[in-house]
């Protein structure tokens, strides 16, 4: 095989049908920014964008299109989230299988006087909600998880999280990076507060584009980040105080809204439970063929129960990085491999410090392409 990508919980590929068509239609036939003019094309892009924001809102079951924020991404989503809510001597929860894109932050706000405590997660990424109470303190803001791990797909239980938040009258924010268009999302059901989101990744959109869901009662109380003209209330030089114009300044990235626009047609078309079968089919046949194989350790979890179809393995006594170039140089096999920006989570799954070699899915991947890579991994074993 000429290639085989499955690099998937990196950034999608191929894209969904229609995206790259979109995209270009918008740019060589449309080409107006929203908010600014009165003219045809202006209101035809406002009302793709309209749109998309109501097809986010169908996807995560949310009641409020003008909620939903556009970015560039869920890493700058969390940092408006985080650094826009946490204020000095505030205390802030988090799992140990958390990314960067919230960890970063965190560090920084550190140095401000915000205090976050790590919820320690079990040696295949499983966190008992249970625990979350137990380091609630006064001072205690916001609960701050990943929905999924991208290290081992391990699914965290953030209806149960969500409950406990509500219970104890935290905010709740969830980073869905990993599951959005893979897992059912229900806003309301997890007693959200915010949710980050990025189109490239299970969505199946361009990168550049994301952005986060909040309610009304965050709204109220984030700080923007970033500031700027919005095409709305022009005679003031105040920040908009409604949605989505207080979080939105700037050009947005309407190429990539329109792309993404089309991603969430298809999404709906055929099904977010569809496009999760087929992935764990993928997932399934894999671990299977990995089952009993020398030479590795699977971090995470060793069925597809409570998992994506993530999928990460420690070449043991080789050096993973050789191993993950060999794949790709000697059979066009693409993987992810290192500490995949989430060095707690390599701690907690006993793979730090060499890492692992990612291997992910996409419904779009054939078991032609899983066969092969399973007879591809067990020659590098042999060396």
């Amino acid at each position: 095989m000429d290639r085989v990508y499955l690099d998937n919980a990196a950034t999608t590929f191929p894209k969904a049908p229609g995206v790259g068509e979109q995209m270009k239609y918008y740019i060589e036939y449309i080409g107006s920014n929203i908010k600014r003019g009165n003219y045809s094309t202006a209101s035809s892009a406002e009302e793709v964008v309209f749109d998309t924001r109501e097809k986010l809102c169908r996807l995560f079951n949310f009641k409020k299109p003008e909620n939903v924020i556009f970015n560039m991404n869920v890493t700058q989503s969390l940092n408006f989230l985080i650094k826009g809510l946490l204020k000095p001597g505030d205390h802030c929860i988090v799992s140990s299988m958390e990314h960067n894109a919230v960890m970063r932050p965190l560090m920084q706000l550190k140095k401000t006087g915000v205090e976050f405590s790590r919820i320690p997660c079990d040696s295949k990424g499983r966190l008992n909600p249970e625990d979350i109470s137990n380091q609630v303190k006064h001072n205690t803001k916001a609960v701050v998880i990943t929905h999924a791990s991208n290290v081992c797909g391990t699914i965290l239980p953030i209806e149960e999280v969500g409950s406990i938040c509500r219970e104890k009258g935290l905010l709740f924010i969830v980073d869905t990076a990993q599951t959005a268009g893979i897992l059912d999302i229900d806003f309301e059901r997890a007693k959200m507060d915010a949710l980050a989101f990025t189109g490239h990744k299970g969505l199946l959109g361009p990168q550049g584009i994301g952005g986060f869901i909040v309610t009304d009662n965050v709204a109220d109380i984030m700080e923007p980040l970033v500031s700027g003209g919005t095409g709305s209330l022009s005679d003031s030089e105040e920040v908009p105080p409604f949605l989505p114009d207080r979080f939105e300044p700037g050009t947005l990235n309407l190429p990539g809204i329109f792309g993404l626009n089309a991603a969430l047609s298809y999404l709906e078309k055929e099904g977010i439970e569809n496009v999760r079968r087929r992935e764990m089919e993928l997932a399934d046949m894999f671990l299977k063929g990995l089952h009993d194989m020398k030479g590795i350790a699977l971090a995470g979890l060793e069925g597809i129960e409570g998992r994506t179809a993530v999928i990460s393995i420690d070449f043991i006594n080789k050096d993973n990085a050789e191993i993950a170039y060999n794949l790709e140089k000697n059979y066009g096999i693409m993987t992810r491999c290192g500490m995949h920006c989430a060095p707690s989570a390599h701690k907690t799954l006993g793979t730090f410090p060499q890492g692992t070699v990612r291997f992910s899915f996409s419904h779009f991947n054939t078991q032609k392409e899983v066969e092969y890579t399973i007879d591809a991994v067990k020659k590098v074993i042999r060396g």
